[in-house]
C-alpha cells in the first residue's frame, strides 16, 4: 500500500488512493458544474508525487528530501498536451501546500520555483498511480467559451478572468485536501457556525415596528427605506443602497440580505467593512438584535475571540476553525480581508474562496475602494455574482456611478440594481451647511472650535493632529493610529458617554460653560462607522468623499435645522495631491457640497483622471504582465494597506507583558491577541525610536521596551529620553516632552 498519511493517534495508515479519491470527491463537490470533472481530476492527482519509492521512505520515518506536489503539475501537462485546462490543474497542484506559483517561461530551469521550472524536474517513477486512479473527461472547448463569455474579446480581461478561475480552482482543492487530512489524522472536526435567518429576519421586523415614524425625519427615513425593500422582487447580480448618512444604512441592508437569502435559498450573508473600527460598532448591533438566533463570525485582523469574556471557549474554538474557510452562515469581515483573499495566491486566504458561492455580500461604504485596486475588486465581484451564484449589494451615502465602472473595468453584461432611484427626500437628511474658511493657522481654528459647545476637529496627518490637540484647552481627546487599539476605545466609548451627558445637561445648547465644553481631534479614522454627534465639525482639506463623511458627525441627530461643517486649509500642511484639488474646483462650483450633482462631478472627474491607474492592475497582475497561462500569481497579491508603516506593541497590562515575556523566550506569539495593543508608525520613526534605544524585535514583532514612551492620550512619544555621563560619574537623563515645554533635568 502507498501511504498518504499516517494517524500519530492510533498509528493507522491512510492510502494515497482512498485520500486521493476522498479530496476528488469533496472538492468536486463544492465545485460550480462547468468545472466539476476538472477539480475532480485536480484532487485526483494532487498527491501522486507520494507514489515516489522516496516518498514512502520519507514517511515511514527516513530523513529524506523530497518534493511530491510538482509531479501531479507536470502529470497534468504531459497528459493534456495544449489543454487549458491541464495547465490550470498544474498550477493548483504545484502549489496546494506553498501557494500559487508564478507561471514562468517554458525554459525555465529546474532549480526555479515557477510552475515551468517545476514542471520541467526530474522526479522518482510515480507511475503506480495509473493502476490505481481513474480520472474523468472534460472539455476545453466548453471552457473556453465559458472563460471568454463577457470579455468582448479583450484578451486582457480573458486572462484576468482566467486567474479568478485558476484561484478558485485552487480554493477547492486545497479546502478539501485539508479537510480529508485533518479528519484522518484524528483532528476534531468544528460544526459550522449556523444562523437561523428566518429568526433573525422575525426579530429585525420586530426591531423596525418598535419605532414608530413620528417626526418628519424618522418619516422620510422610512420612505427612503421602503424603497430597498420594494426592490426585493428585482432580479439582479449587484443591487445599490445609495442613501444619505443617518437614514439607517446598516439596518435596512440587513434585512434586505435577509430577505433576499430567505427568497433566493442562499447559503450565508457576508457583510464587508472597510475599517476594523466600524466592524466592532456593527457586530454589536448584530448581537444585540440577534442574540442566540445568529452565531456571528468576525474574521478581522485585530478581533480575537480568545481575548473576549462574553465568548465561551467552545465558541471560540468553532469561530477559530471555521474562520479559516468561512463555513458560516454570517460572516463580517474587512474589505482587506475580502478582497486579499480573492487576489492572493496564499493557501491560507484562497481556501474560503469557493465559500463565496451562494452567498448575499454586502459591501458597506463601498466607496472607499482603493483607486489602485479597483479593476480587480470589481472584477472580483462580477466573477463572483455573474458565475457563483451570489448577489452583491453595494451600499454608501456617496454613490459613484457603479454601473459604468462595472462594465468598463470588469465584464459585460452585468446586472446592476439601483434600488433607491428616487432621491427627493434625501433633502431632509442633509443637516449641514458647508463653508469653506481658506487658510487658516491652527491657533485660529482652535479658538473657534473651543467656543462651540461639541467640537470635532478632523485633520490628515497625525503629526497635525497632536499639535492641534496641545493648543486646545478645558476638556478635549485625541485620536490616531498613534495610539493603540485599545485606547482608542476606550477614548471614544468616554467620548460618547461625555456628549451624550452634556446633550441631556443642555438640550438647548445654550450657555454651555467652558469647562464643559468638549472638544475631540482627530484623524480621519473617525470619519466612518463612529456613531459621534457633535454640535460643529472642523475638516481639513482632503476629497469630498472624507469632508463629506466628516460632516455625518456633526448634527447627527437632527436635533437642529442645520449645523456647521468648515472647511479650512492649514499653511504648512503640504497637501496637493487629485482629491484635495479636485474638492477644491468642486467647492468653487458648488454652494451644496452634498447635492446628487457635486458628487457625481466628483466622482466622475475622480476616475477620469486616475484611469490609467485604475486600468493598469488586474486579476492577473499588472497591465502586459499576464501572457497566455504565464501568470505571475505570486508577484500580484494585493496590498490594500499602501502605506510604509510599521506595527508597534505597547505593553500596557499584565496581559501583554505576559505575551512579549512570551515571544522573547520562545520566539512565538499569537499577533492576533496583540493586535489590540498595537498601533502604527513609520519606517523613519521607528529609525528614531531604535537609535534611543527603546524597541526590541522578534521573528518580525516590534515591541516599545520603555513604556514611559508611550501615553495614553497622545500615543507614542517620539522626542525621547537621552541619557549623559555627569562630571562627578552620575547618570543623569533629559526628556524633551512631546507636547512643548522646557527640558526636564
Amino acid at each position: 500500500m502507498y501511504i498518504a498519511h499516517i494517524n500519530e493517534k492510533d498509528g493507522t495508515y491512510q492510502s494515497v488512493e482512498e485520500h486521493s479519491y476522498n479530496v476528488a470527491k469533496l472538492a468536486e463537490a463544492f465545485s460550480i458544474q462547468p468545472l466539476g470533472n476538472v477539480i475532480f481530476n485536480a484532487g485526483l492527482f494532487h498527491d501522486v508525487g507520494k507514489f515516489q519509492a522516496l516518498f514512502q521512505r520519507r514517511i515511514s520515518g527516513e530523513a529524506v528530501r523530497v518534493e511530491h506536489s510538482g509531479c501531479g503539475a507536470q502529470l497534468c501537462v504531459k497528459n493534456y498536451p495544449g489543454s487549458l485546462l491541464g495547465f490550470m490543474m498544474a498550477y493548483c497542484i504545484a502549489g496546494h501546500h506553498s501557494g500559487l506559483p508564478n507561471g514562468g517561461s517554458k525554459n525555465d530551469t529546474a532549480d526555479m520555483a515557477t510552475l515551468y521550472g517545476r514542471i520541467n524536474r526530474e522526479y522518482e517513477d510515480y507511475s503506480a498511480w495509473e493502476g490505481s486512479l481513474s480520472a474523468k473527461t472534460f472539455s476545453d472547448s466548453q471552457f473556453i467559451s465559458f472563460l471568454t463569455a463577457d470579455c468582448n474579446n479583450d484578451k486582457r480581461k480573458i486572462i484576468d478572468k482566467l486567474a479568478f478561475w485558476i484561484r478558485y480552482c485552487f480554493s477547492c482543492l486545497t479546502d478539501a485536501d485539508t479537510i480529508d487530512s485533518a479528519g484522518f489524522c484524528g483532528e476534531d472536526i468544528v460544526a459550522p457556525m449556523k444562523t437561523d435567518f428566518k429568526r433573525c429576519l422575525m426579530r429585525l421586523n420586530e426591531h423596525f415596528n418598535s419605532f414608530e415614524a413620528q417626526t418628519m425625519l424618522q418619516k422620510k427615513r422610512s420612505a427612503i427605506q421602503a424603497q430597498v425593500f420594494d426592490g426585493l422582487q428585482q432580479s439582479g447580480e449587484i443591487y445599490t443602497i445609495n442613501m444619505p448618512t443617518g437614514s439607517g444604512k446598516t439596518l435596512c441592508s440587513v434585512k434586505f440580505a435577509l430577505e433576499k437569502a430567505i427568497a433566493a435559498g442562499k447559503k450565508r450573508i457576508i457583510y464587508v467593512i472597510p475599517y476594523n473600527s466600524i466592524i466592532d460598532q456593527t457586530a454589536g448591533v448584530f448581537e444585540g438584535i440577534f442574540g442566540q438566533d445568529m452565531e456571528l463570525l468576525r474574521h478581522q485582523s485585530t478581533f480575537s475571540y480568545s481575548d473576549d469574556e462574553q465568548y465561551s471557549s467552545e465558541y471560540s474554538l468553532k469561530a477559530k476553525y471555521n474562520s479559516e474557510n468561512w463555513q458560516a452562515d454570517f460572516i463580517i469581515t474587512t474589505a482587506v480581508q475580502f478582497f486579499e483573499t480573492i487576489c492572493s495566491h496564499q493557501k491560507s486566504r484562497l481556501r474560503k474562496l469557493h465559500n463565496m458561492a451562494d452567498s448575499i455580500i454586502v459591501f458597506d461604504e463601498v466607496h472607499q475602494l482603493p483607486l489602485k485596486y479597483l479593476r480587480p475588486c470589481l472584477q472580483a465581484v462580477a466573477c463572483v455574482t455573474k458565475y457563483l451564484n451570489a448577489q452583491a449589494v453595494f451600499m454608501t451615502a456617496t454613490m459613484p456611478d457603479f454601473k459604468s465602472l462595472l462594465e468598463k473595468y470588469s465584464f459585460a453584461n452585468i446586472n446592476v440594481v439601483d434600488l433607491v432611484r428616487d432621491k427627493k427626500d434625501f433633502i431632509y437628511f442633509r443637516k449641514c451647511h458647508y463653508d469653506f474658511l481658506a487658510q487658516q493657522d491652527k491657533e485660529f481654528i482652535v479658538q473657534q472650535a473651543l467656543e462651540a459647545p461639541s467640537a470635532l476637529i478632523i485633520v490628515n496627518k497625525r503629526q497635525t493632529a497632536r499639535d492641534i490637540f496641545s493648543l486646545c484647552t478645558g476638556e478635549k481627546y485625541h485620536l490616531s493610529t498613534y495610539m493603540t487599539a485599545r485606547d482608542r476605545e476606550r477614548t471614544i466609548s468616554k467620548i460618547k458617554m461625555r456628549l451624550s451627558s452634556l446633550a441631556a445637561d443642555y438640550p438647548d445648547w445654550k450657555n454651555v460653560p467652558p469647562e464643559r465644553r468638549i472638544c475631540v481631534v482627530s484623524t480621519s479614522l473617525i470619519e466612518a462607522g463612529v456613531d459621534l454627534d457633535f454640535y460643529t465639525v472642523y475638516r481639513e482639506l482632503t476629497g469630498l468623499d472624507s469632508i463629506l463623511q466628516a460632516g455625518g458627525r456633526c448634527n447627527r441627530e437632527g436635533h437642529r435645522e442645520y449645523g456647521d461643517v468648515h472647511i479650512f486649509e492649514l499653511p504648512d500642511s503640504g497637501t496637493d495631491d487629485i482629491k484635495t484639488n479636485l474638492t477644491r474646483s468642486i467647492i468653487e462650483k458648488y454652494e451644496a457640497l452634498d447635492s446628487e450633482e457635486a458628487i457625481g462631478e466628483y466622482y466622475h472627474r475622480l476616475f477620469a483622471i486616475n484611469d490609467q491607474q485604475i486600468d493598469k492592475m488586474g486579476m492577473s497582475g499588472e497591465k502586459g504582465a499576464a501572457v497566455n497561462t504565464s501568470i505571475p500569481f505570486q508577484d500580484i497579491d494585493m496590498n490594500m494597506i499602501d502605506s510604509p508603516t510599521i506595527s508597534l506593541v505597547v505593553m500596557q497590562d499584565e496581559a501583554s507583558r505576559q505575551m512579549i515575556e512570551g515571544l522573547r523566550f520562545s520566539g512565538r506569539a499569537n499577533v492576533r491577541h496583540l493586535q489590540k495593543y498595537t498601533c502604527t508608525i513609520y519606517c523613519y520613526e521607528l529609525e528614531q525610536l531604535s537609535k534611543q534605544g527603546v524597541v526590541d524585535d522578534c521573528n518580525g514583532i516590534i515591541w516599545l521596551t520603555d513604556e514611559k514612551y508611550y501615553d495614553e492620550t497622545i500615543g507614542v512619544i517620539f522626542e525621547g529620553r537621552d541619557y549623559i555621563v555627569g562630571a562627578e560619574g552620575d547618570i543623569m537623563s533629559i526628556t524633551a516632552p512631546s507636547e512643548g515645554g522646557g527640558i526636564i533635568l
